[in-house]
Formats: C-alpha cells, sequence, structure tokens
C-alpha cells in the first residue's frame, strides 16, 4: 500500500524550488534552514575536491545550538526479539540487537542504540547537487512513504519502510528501504538513487547526538567510514559506512564547517576536515558531508548504507561491517520473519481486524507500534512515545528523554492493550517489572509512606519526576487483578505480588501519607490527589477516583486470594465510602456552563481543588493559561467512571455532564468537542483534554510549546485521537446497558458504533499509521507547518496510549462489551 506525505506539512502538496543565491559566509548560518540554494559556480563534472587529510581539523566549535528532529514520526522500527524466561538475554543463538529508529519529513531522525531513550543521531539525510541548484530531501522533495512487507490485505508485517522522495521539479528520485539487524546493533539502508538529467550528484548529510544530547560531539574520518563519539570515558560511538565509495568527507560543526556550506559555491566539497578535534577537547554539534560519484541519467543506483553502534569503536565498525557483509536481502529477512512470528502469535488479530474499517491495517500496525516501545536491556519497561515532542525547537544541549520513558499510566494502557491482542507475556514481563518504579525505603533520597509508583522514571528505574498520582498507583493493582483474572498470574502468582507490590500501593490509597523526595515535601490525604492524569493539578479528580476505587476493590479481592481477610475488608470499606462520596465532591449543582439546548444542569467538573464544587475555586494556572473558575472547565474524565464500573452507563449525571461537554457552541478556549470527517465522509468526533488547556502551539504566533524556553499567554492544547476511543468505549457501555446489541437491531448499532469510533481513531492516523498525541483542531495559526484539519502535530507521534486505546477499543467491539472494565466493582459497591 502507498502512503503520502509531503515533506514539509504531511500533504502531497507541489513544491517549487526557490531561487536563492547565498555566499558561503552567508549560507554558514543558515545553511541547515534552507532546502534549495542556487550554485555561484557551474561545472558538475570537474575533478573531485582535495582528500581529507589526517590533520585537518574542523573549526567553528561547538556550532550552532542542537536541537532533536520533528516529532510526527511516520514511522519507528526496531527489530523483534523474544523472550527467555521473560528477559531479554543475548546469546549467540538469539543476538538481541538494540536499535530503534525514527522517521519523519522523509528522512531518518532519532535513532536510538543501548537503552530506548539514548538517542545518537539526530538525522540522516541526502543532499542533491545538479545544474544550478543544491537540494535537502527534507526541503526540497514530496515524500511517499508505505510498508515493505504487507500481508494480501494490505496488513503491515514487519515495521520495515520504504521511502521514496521525489523532486519537486521532477529532476530525481530517491528511494529508502530502512530496518535494523536483528542479530546486531545496526540499522541498514538500502538507497536507490535515479537521475533524470545529467549533472545530479548525491550527498550523504549525518548529524549525530551522542548518548542523548548533541553539544558534546566529536567527528572522525577514517577511510570510508564516518566516526562519532564524546569525549565521556564511556561513550557510545556510531560509525557510518556505504558499500559504494564517497569521493569525498568532510567533518565539522553544524551551521559553520559541516560541509553544507561548502557544496553551495559550486556543488563540491573543497575544503574537508578530517576530525573535529586532536585531543578531544573540541566538541559541540557535529554533521559529516560525505559526496558520492555524479549519477547517469535514468540508470537506478543503489547504495547500501549501515549505521553501527557499539559501546567503543572498534564494536562499531564491526557491527557496520558485519551489516554490509550480511548483505540487504539477509538482514531485511531475517528482519521481517521476527516480526511475523509475533504477528502470528497474537491469536486475537485477524478476528479483530473484521471489526474495524481498514481491514485491520492499523490494527496490525498498532501491535507491532506497541511492541517496539519496550526497552530491551530492562525488559517489560514501556514508554509513552518514541519521540521528543515538539522536538525541532527543543534543546539537544544536555541529555532528555522526552516522552521516552515510563509513566505507569500510560504503562497500565499499554499492558491492557498487549493482553487484549492475545500476547500475555508481555503485560506479564511488564508487571513484573513495575517493582522498579514503585517507592520503597530502597528508592534513593526518599523519607515517607512508601507503596506509591514514581510519576516518570528512565527505563532502568532512574527518578526523573516525583509528583504523586493517585491513579498510577491504583492502576498496577488493577493491571495486576487483569493478569490474575486472565490466568496470565496463578493464584499463586499473585499473593506473591500482593505482600512484594500491591499491598503497600492499596495502603497508600487509603491512608496517603507523607512525602519527602526531591523538591517534593508533602502530605497525601486520598482520594485528593497531587496530580490528576494531566499531571499539572492537586486535587479531587474524577478519573483518578475512578481508578482508586477500582484499584481498591480489586486489592480486596486480591487480598482475598491471599488470605488477608482483615486488609480485604479495609480496602473494600474504603472504596465504598469514595463512592458514596463522590458526588459531593466532583458534582457543581450551580454551575455557570450549559448544553446545546441552553439548560444549565449539575455536571462533573474537570477537578475540584478543594472538592467544593459550588464555588467559584480557582484552577492553578498552567501552561501559559491563567487559571479560572473550577465550575468552567470542562474534561471527560468522569467516563472513567463508567469505564470501571463505578457508575452505570445509563447514570442521569454522567449523561448530563456529556451533554455539557458536547456543547460546540462554547468559545474555543473552553470547547472540547470537535467533529471530523471520515474516509467514508461520515462525521466523527474528536475531544480536547479539557478546557482551557494550554498545552500545545501558540495560536497567534504558531511557535511550538514553550519554544521560547518559557510559556505563552496564547498556547493552545488540541484534540487528542485517544478521546475518540474512550468516547466509543461509553458509547458501547450504554448500548450495551439499553439492550441494543441484542436482539434484531444489534448487528446494526455494532457497525454504527464500528463507523463512529474505530474509524474515527483511523481518521487520525497519518500516511505511515501512527497515531499522534494531538491533532490540528483548526483553532489560530498553522503558517509554520500547514496543518491539516484533523492531521498530527508536532506534539508526539506515535503516542502509545493512542495506539492501545485503539486496539481495546477494537477488542470492545469485538466482544460486544468493554475489554477494560471491572465488573467486581458494582458488585462490591452494591453489596452492603
Amino acid at each position: 500500500m502507498t502512503l503520502f506525505t509531503s515533506i514539509k506539512n504531511g500533504q502531497a502538496t507541489p513544491l517549487k524550488r526557490p531561487e536563492i543565491k547565498l555566499t558561503k559566509a552567508a549560507f554558514a548560518t543558515t545553511a541547515i534552514l534552507l532546502g534549495s540554494l542556487s550554485l555561484s559556480a557551474c561545472s558538475q563534472n570537474e575533478q573531485s575536491a582535495s582528500p581529507v587529510t589526517a590533520d585537518n581539523v574542523a573549526p567553528g566549535a561547538p556550532g550552532k545550538a542542537p536541537t532533536w528532529a520533528y516529532s510526527g514520526k511516520t514511522g519507528i522500527g526496531t527489530s523483534y526479539e523474544p523472550y527467555v524466561q521473560g528477559q531479554y538475554q543475548d546469546s549467540a543463538q538469539n543476538p538481541v540487537s538494540r536499535v530503534w529508529f525514527s522517521l519523519a519529513q522523509g528522512i531518518l531522525t532519532e535513532t536510538m542504540y543501548g537503552l530506548i531513550h539514548n538517542a545518537q543521531l539526530k538525522e540522516l539525510q541526502f543532499v542533491i547537487t545538479g545544474n544550478g541548484f543544491v537540494d535537502t530531501e527534507k526541503e526540497n522533495t514530496v515524500s511517499h512513504i508505505e510498508y515493505l512487507d504487507t500481508d494480501t490485505h494490505g496488513r503491515p508485517q514487519s515495521l520495515a519502510y520504504r521511502i521514496i522522495n521525489k523532486d519537486v521539479e521532477g529532476k530525481y528520485q530517491i528511494e529508502k528501504h530502512i530496518f535494523t539487524d536483528p542479530d546486531r546493533d545496526s540499522l541498514m539502508m538500502r538507497v536507490t538513487f535515479t537521475a533524470f538529467e545529467p549533472g545530479i550528484t548525491p550527498h550523504l548529510y549525518v548529524n549525530p547526538h551522542i548518548d542523548n544530547a548533541g553539544g558534546n560531539d566529536i567527528g572522525l574520518i577514517e577511510g570510508q567510514a564516518l566516526i562519532a563519539y564524546t569525549a565521556e570515558q564511556n561513550s557510545s560511538v556510531m560509525t557510518v559506512k556505504t558499500d559504494v565509495d564517497f569521493t569525498t568527507a568532510t567533518t565539522g560543526f553544524v551551521g559553520l564547517s559541516d560541509g553544507l556550506a561548502d557544496l553551495t559555491d559550486n556543488g563540491k566539497i573543497d575544503t574537508p576536515y578530517s576530525r573535529t578535534s586532536n585531543d578531544n577537547t573540541s566538541v559541540g554539534n557535529i554533521g559529516f558531508t560525505t559526496s558520492y560519484p555524479t549519477l547517469a541519467p535514468d540508470t537506478p543506483t543503489n547504495i547500501n548504507l549501515v549505521i553501527g553502534f557499539g559501546h567503543d569503536k572498534a564494536s562499531s565498525l564491526a557491527n557496520a561491517d558485519a551489516t554490509l557483509n550480511a548483505g540487504y536481502d539477509a538482514v531485511r529477512s531475517h528482519y521481517q520473519s521476527g516480526w511475523h512470528n509475533y504477528l502470528a502469535s497474537l491469536a486475537s488479530l485477524p478476528t479483530m481486524a473484521t471489526n474495524t474499517t481498514d481491514n485491520g491495517k492499523l490494527l496490525y500496525t498498532s501491535a507491532m507500534v506497541l511492541k517496539a516501545q519496550e526497552d530491551k536491556t530492562h525488559a517489560g519497561a514501556l514508554i509513552a512515545s518514541l519521540s521528543n515532542p515538539w522536538g525541532d525547537t527543543v534543546s539537544a544541549v544536555k541529555p532528555s528523554t522526552g516522552y521516552k520513558a515510563v509513566w505507569p499510566r500510560d504503562f497500565y494502557q499499554c499492558a491492557m492493550a498487549f493482553l487484549a491482542m492475545g500476547d500475555n507475556q508481555t503485560p506479564k514481563v511488564a508487571f513484573e517489572y513495575l517493582k522498579k518504579v514503585q517507592v520503597s525505603n530502597k528508592t534513593p533520597g526518599f523519607s515517607g509512606t512508601p507503596g506509591w509508583f514514581l510519576q516518570k522514571t528512565h527505563v532502568d528505574g532512574q527518578v526523573e519526576w516525583v509528583g504523586v498520582q493517585l491513579d498510577q498507583t491504583a492502576m498496577p493493582i488493577m493491571l495486576g487483578w487483569k493478569l490474575w483474572q486472565a490466568g496470565v498470574l496463578s493464584s499463586d502468582d499473585i499473593s506473591y505480588w500482593y505482600q512484594h507490590m500491591l499491598k503497600p500501593a492499596a495502603q497508600f490509597l487509603v491512608t496517603g501519607g507523607e512525602i519527602n523526595l526531591d523538591w517534593n515535601h508533602s502530605k497525601i490525604t486520598p482520594p485528593k490527589t497531587q496530580q490528576e492524569r494531566w499531571e499539572e493539578q492537586a486535587g479531587y479528580s474524577p478519573s483518578t477516583t475512578a481508578a482508586v476505587i477500582a484499584g481498591l476493590v480489586a486489592a480486596s479481592e486480591i487480598a482475598k486470594n491471599a488470605n488477608d481477610i482483615e486488609a480485604s475488608n479495609t480496602f473494600l470499606h474504603s472504596a465504598r465510602q469514595l463512592s458514596n462520596e463522590l458526588e459531593q465532591h466532583l458534582v457543581t449543582t450551580q454551575g455557570v456552563l450549559t448544553n446545546l439546548q441552553g439548560e444549565t444542569t449539575p455536571y462533573y467538573l474537570r477537578l475540584s481543588p478543594n472538592g467544593n464544587p459550588n464555588n467559584n475555586d480557582s484552577l492553578a494556572a498552567n501552561n501559559g493559561r491563567a487559571g479560572l473558575d473550577q465550575r468552567k472547565i470542562l474534561d471527560a474524565g468522569f467516563l472513567e467512571l463508567v469505564r470501571y464500573g463505578v457508575r452505570g452507563a445509563t447514570d442521569k449525571l454522567i449523561n448530563q455532564s456529556l451533554a455539557m461537554l458536547d456543547n460546540t457552541e462554547l468559545e474555543d478556549n473552553l470547547r472540547v468537542k470537535y467533529n471530523f470527517t471520515a474516509k467514508d465522509g461520515s462525521s466523527v468526533p474528536g475531544f480536547r483534554r479539557y478546557g482551557n488547556d494550554g498545552y500545545g502551539e501558540d495560536t497567534q504566533t504558531g511557535a511550538n510549546y514553550a519554544e521560547s524556553g518559557r510559556d505563552s499567554d496564547n498556547q493552545r492544547g488540541r484534540v487528542w485521537p485517544f478521546f475518540t476511543g474512550e468516547r466509543g468505549h461509553f458509547a458501547l457501555a450504554l448500548a450495551a446497558a439499553n439492550e441494543e446489541l441484542s436482539g434484531d437491531k444489534a448487528n446494526e448499532t455494532k457497525s454504527q458504533l464500528i463507523n463512529t469510533y474505530v474509524q474515527g481513531m483511523e481518521t487520525f492516523a497519518n500516511e505511515g499509521m501512527m497515531l499522534p498525541e494531538q491533532a490540528w483542531d483548526g483553532v489560530g495559526n498553522d503558517s509554520r507547518y500547514q496543518y491539516q484539519y484533523g492531521q498530527g502535530t508536532n506534539s508526539a507521534t506515535p503516542l502509545a496510549w493512542t495506539h492501545a486505546e485503539y486496539v481495546k477499543l477494537v477488542r470492545s467491539m469485538t466482544d460486544g462489551q468493554v475489554w477494560d472494565s471491572y465488573p467486581i466493582v458494582p458488585e462490591a459497591l452494591a453489596t452492603k
């Protein structure tokens, strides 16, 4: 299947090559921002530039300030590796490749080695010179992306990609096949160049960001190898090699001496540098630029390119050479067969695919995307996204994980999706991993009440953020109960984990306690949470309370299995008490908003800071937005009360609150619901996180979120596609409660739900079938990226939570009941 995207804005729009003439000096500060540059000298057939010499050191350290790449990825990939006794274990028979890559704007972007957050590369792309121009792939081609490996239904069978980048004026084409080597820490790219006129010469541009930062790198050219590392003692090393010799190469500092400026005057590298430092003291943001022989017109030319990684130069070179020697066909075949084996193990997928509107294409993609976002050193460590939100304006001077980290909330969503697909191994390993991120007396720097789960950590458990979010403490208990009920954990297993992980978590949900860790010195009194699920506000939250109640009911059942009857009764009593007090803390009867009919009825608040929903308490300011009266702010978090069984789908307050949420006549700052057009022409819903959300682009300038390093007054959060899935789950629960999933109209009802909500989520997928965190809602200035309505933004794509919600929604539609519901909750709450 062929998927289309344009380099700059995700649309296949015609582009023209601008006529720009620059001197070398002028280009030095703008080269990487411009895509097409006229040459001031003529012939492309002159002799090659002078050879690189060993003592030729590039000037210009530290170069331009480094950033990360565009975050709207159209593809991610890594090899599938099987567990060995619940872990990833290297062996001669089963080597483990620890390389991940991402694709955006038609080029290879952040590529990781070692731990999944440890980026080594910002971008790798080709530069093309010809008669009077210098092009970069990212700016001067229209890009198409497709999967190399699909079944007869068009469903992707591996995360191997074909990218076809065509010059905007039809002068050349670049086709790239991209995947990793399952046997080595290497990435392979088969590149096919085709020139459609004389004088077309390809060049390679590589911008390393070794060990997750771009301001401390050193570049070295040895023979036909481009080698990057840092001055740190334990630096990772990246080596780029091709099976076609370059005619010349240079390394230097980005924006000053990295080779792009050198190409502009005559299409050649005249001043090559062999290294950026002689003594490892001159470091910075470096780039490599190489030149290859001029292409013969209308004759495709293949180059196999490999990026090898290692803990030292020798292992990096060895990996690159071994992958090149193994060859394109063997490496691709091995890569694809691994993913074939994984998909074949997911017994639920074929039936689930019949409950989609794209024949299962996004479903199969989602299965692999979720598995690809697991670390391979710390098995079960599931990250939120293989991206850095708004990365092209985020500083890369110092290491940062972005979304390549563990949040137990996102983690829970993914684990439940694996279970829905029929993968019982991954959620079990993931559940056992959670002990690594639970706070105990062994947590460095902590004192106080243990049992809660850390807000955000590296995959190795290193503490990053330390806010207390009660839903993130409840969800591991909920997951444990689900795995027990599914038979993935035995009765003895769940009893073991009750004693070693789940009981302390449940006790914290009952009593809370003192917290002293890093900046966080506070007292937590459940159900009031220090942070709700958007990590921004303290108070009483419907979604948080729903998880706490479900978690406590699940803990009560698990405790009973472990013969801890006293604790079981305590947990159940607390859950019932929280349920009885729910509306008192979270429903306003003196609201200031209306539904579409102009009526003001009682409704759930997004959050009540003090549990007094009828007064004008203000929410805290966040993300550049001033705090507003709590009664003005709506979100759909109350739907979690239905999903987990705390309230029924026909509950009057739930449905009154939905009527408020669905009011599309609210001002854009407070409005939550927007409508989009699906591929069949029907209208499908999309929802923002909440009114007054500032986690998004500036509506006036179009600037990325916090682009200047601080919030702006006009930032605005956009539509999050996984809310379409959350609403679909509620709609299914409501249909079941109204007995619309049985009888004569059952098929019609189910079809309508699938066409609205499953198709709705599919509508938000981009050309590579990656689902975003946020989608453009048409409000504000989109001049920078020219977003189309409903297109994923530069926030974070793919978002694991969105793919997980889609998988769970399809499973729910397949079963005719909500997949991640907790039937024990309504039973427990109804029994006094």
